[in-house]
């Protein structure tokens, strides 16, 4: 990836140019010393002149009204606010006209920024004062004074926090007045530039020592750059939250967000004072102290899926190689590429007006559609279909280019959302809220509607990352996510008559990635990578979870590493400078999912004793509980050298009823409320009570005996026999009540059991008589 950069011949303003700021994806306005704001068209290269600013205004930052917010006056959006040396900040209208100017400080307004919802401005100045005005410039609040010059501020992602520098020190506000600050020391120099990206949380830091920082959120340092040749008087996130822009006395660099550098280009602008990006993250403006505004546009991006890497070589323009026979093909496209994507045999790509879809099986005829805005912010990809944030909105396309959907996710800000906290399978969309960071809304991907009740998935704390499962089906879809105390959960999506269980599989994990085919998860820790060959594993038996994770030294990846794509048996991992990784795990696990998911039993016992590997029978056996394949279930117990499970799933198989078989399956995986609702259900009331009595649930025993009027005297004598064995006295009041009008005779009691035992054999069979049934012991007090 790279900045292709472009000067005009002549410099347009004649004096040093201070701030820009793009009103559209192709159109930018420039202010100099020379008082004169100028309009850039892009497409037909004119620059024309706005408004001439009276001699004593001297712009010094600029920025535009937000415009990704609902219920909107266009008037309002068409609108920016411009600070000056006089001491004050100016409306003005896209239009030229100055609609208000307001005496803000006592020295130059340095810096001021609209927060995320354009419901207010704060403005920083020589003064040292922090301010918080109102959209229409009522001053609402004076937020922070200081004894030094304040030159750069920032929202934070809720617009709740300001942040901002003080010399050498960076501040984190809160707007709350009872709030405590955040200060630390960032720099060795005054800082002249911060930035705060809504959508990755991370904040940027530039200043007199020549060096540009990232940090997160708390104040922790996460790059530190070498030093530069000059001060670094400016410093820009990329909207997307994936790169960032540099600028210093001719010098433009541009750097992931991790903070490594992709490219460096020395152009001959003097300093860049202001670096804006435009929309759609594909181009950068920067305003140069010589009089020249400098264009620069990203491209050399790169994609790869199997055997194919696609390049982006120009704004319209693409190459594809197949590195098996070296085949080239080159794709044109008639606007400027915004995004794009390659997964599942398909090329997506999002220019300015039009999606395209390529399949990795011909290149030459794409399926092209129009969008509905051209501002495309995210693309994912599933198997069967993809989906797209265009604007404010979700829209879901099969690869025929037919929409399929249109989910609404109530009060979502489209501008924060990446692969991180949006998740895309074959029938299941996952949204995690950022104005509730506990809570993530599921979707079916077909008809759009929200899952279930409609209320979103609820953790007790804020989450990090979510990610859908790609394979199996509808009824077993898996969300794994990883929350702020980076501990990794597994979820079902969907609920079945009782609330979802989130279930923690492991521990500071801080990215992930399901397979692209099978439900294989990959996470990485501190200098290690683990793969859960199975995470549905603690759904059925907890105790083979750690039988069935592969741990893998790490130590290449170095600090922070992030995982890049897990297809087939790789696992892809960016490590902190930049450089790609590539791990292979062993592919038997895959192969015996998809025995699993075609039922091939008798296969994947085969695949087993052919591997010989503890964690792949660990694997087969917890598969065949969950298919309730009891047989296959035994032979993988058996190998993993767990006889005490293989004689309960043979007393399972000897079970007459399938009622009674699917209880004790549940009960096998733990599920004890499952296992009674589904005897109850089949009128198996005293395999029910007897089922609480072997789990030493005592008072839902009784109380299912006395709702349903039957063995109220078993559940007591069981109950007196157990506290026998321990020398104990009875307590519970409830028993002791029923204990005082029951009689409890064994004799009576291993009768009326032998019936209820052959009376479920009898229904099985069919042949429970009418004689029988007049002859059977009734059940009584």
């Amino acid at each position: 990836m790279r900045l292709k950069t472009s000067l005009s011949k002549e410099a347009k303003h004649k004096e040093l140019v201070s701030c820009v700021g793009w009103t559209s994806a192709d159109e930018l306005y420039s202010c100099s010393d020379d008082h004169q704001i100028l309009k850039w068209n892009l497409l037909t290269g004119e620059t024309s002149l706005v408004v001439k600013l009276s001699d004593d205004i001297y712009p010094i930052d600029l920025h535009w009204f937000p415009k990704n917010i609902g219920n909107r006056k266009q008037t309002q959006a068409e609108m920016f606010v411009l600070t000056s040396s006089d001491g004050k900040f100016h409306l003005i209208s896209k239009l030229g006209r100055l609609e208000k100017s307001v005496e803000a400080h006592s020295g130059a307004v340095l810096a001021g920024r609209w927060n995320y919802e354009g419901t207010a401005l704060v403005t920083v100045a020589e003064d040292g004062y922090v301010k918080i005005w109102s959209k229409s410039g009522m001053l609402r609040s004076t937020l922070a004074q200081n004894s030094s010059p304040v030159y750069s501020v920032a929202w934070g992602p809720d617009s709740e926090k300001i942040l901002y520098p003080v010399g050498r020190q960076l501040i984190i506000k809160p707007l709350q007045p009872s709030s405590k600050a955040l200060q630390w020391k960032a720099h060795d120099g005054i800082i002249l530039s911060v930035d705060w990206n809504s959508v990755n949380d991370i904040i940027l830091s530039a200043g007199e020592d020549c060096k540009y920082k990232v940090w997160d959120s708390y104040g922790r340092l996460l790059f530190n750059s070498t030093p530069h040749e000059y001060p670094i008087t400016s410093i820009s996130w990329a909207p997307d939250g994936e790169l960032f822009a540099v600028g210093s006395f001719h010098t433009l660099r541009l750097c992931d967000k991790t903070g490594w550098s992709y490219a460096l280009e020395k152009p001959n602008t003097g300093g860049i004072f202001s670096i804006a990006w435009s929309v759609d993250g594909t181009q950068i403006a920067g305003a140069c102290g010589n009089g020249h505004v400098i264009f620069a546009h990203v491209v050399e991006q790169h994609w790869e899926w199997k055997n194919f890497e696609v390049t982006l070589t120009k704004r319209r323009a693409m190459q594809v190689r197949n590195v098996i026979n070296d085949a080239v093909d080159l794709l044109d496209f008639r606007d400027r590429v915004i995004k794009a994507t390659l997964n599942y045999g398909h090329l997506v790509v999002s220019t300015s007006l039009q999606c395209y879809l390529f399949s990795t099986k011909n290149w030459n005829t794409p399926l092209i559609f129009d969008l509905k805005e051209g501002t495309v912010s995210l693309i994912l990809q599933s198997e069967r279909h993809f989906l797209l944030v265009d604007g404010g909105s979700f829209f879901l396309y099969s690869y025929e280019g037919r929409l399929l959907s249109s989910p609404k996710v109530p009060g979502m800000r489209t501008d924060t959302l990446n692969e991180r906290n949006v998740s895309l399978s074959n029938d299941t969309i996952a949204v995690k809220d950022k104005a509730d960071e506990k809570s993530v809304y599921l979707f079916d991907a077909l008809s759009g509607k929200p899952l279930g009740d409609g209320k979103p998935f609820l953790h007790k704390m804020e989450i990090l990352q979510i990610a859908l499962d790609q394979g199996g089906s509808v009824n077993e879809r898996k969300m794994a996510f990883i929350d702020k105390n980076r501990d990794l959960y597994i979820t079902p999506v969907r609920k079945y008559g009782k609330e979802q269980k989130s279930v923690k599989i492991g521990s500071m994990v801080h990215t992930l990635a399901w397979n692209d085919m099978s439900n294989i998860l990959c996470g990485l820790q501190e200098y290690r990578i683990l793969v859960w060959y199975y995470p549905s594993v603690v759904y059925v038996d907890k105790d083979l979870l750690s039988k069935t994770i592969l741990e893998k030294e790490g130590s290449e990846f170095s600090k922070t590493p992030q995982i890049v794509s897990f297809v087939g048996n790789r696992v892809t991992v960016r490590r902190s400078d930049g450089s790609l990784v590539h791990t292979n795990i062993s592919p038997y696990p895959a192969i015996l999912h998809g025995y699993v998911s075609f039922s091939k039993w008798d296969d994947a016992v085969r695949l087993c004793r052919f591997v010989k590997e503890q964690p792949l029978w660990s694997c087969l056996a917890a598969m065949a509980i969950a298919n309730k394949e009891m047989t296959t279930a035994q032979v993988a117990y058996a190998a993993v050298g767990q006889i005490d499970k293989v004689q309960y799933i043979s007393s399972i198989i000897d079970l007459p009823s399938k009622e009674s078989r699917l209880a004790h399956i549940h009960m096998f995986s733990g599920n004890l409320q499952d296992a009674e609702a589904v005897l109850l259900q089949a009128g198996l009331t005293y395999q029910a009570i007897q089922l609480n009595i072997d789990s030493y649930n005592w008072e839902r025993a009784l109380e299912l005996a006395v709702r349903h009027k039957t063995h109220v005297d078993t559940v007591l004598a069981y109950r007196k026999k157990y506290l026998d064995d321990f020398n104990k006295k009875e307590t519970n009041k409830r028993f002791l009540q029923y204990a005082e009008g029951v009689e409890v005779d064994w004799e009576k009691i291993t009768a009326k059991i032998e019936m209820e035992l052959l009376k479920e054999k009898e229904r099985v069979s069919g042949t429970l008589s009418s004689t029988t049934l007049r002859s059977s012991v009734s059940t009584h007090y």
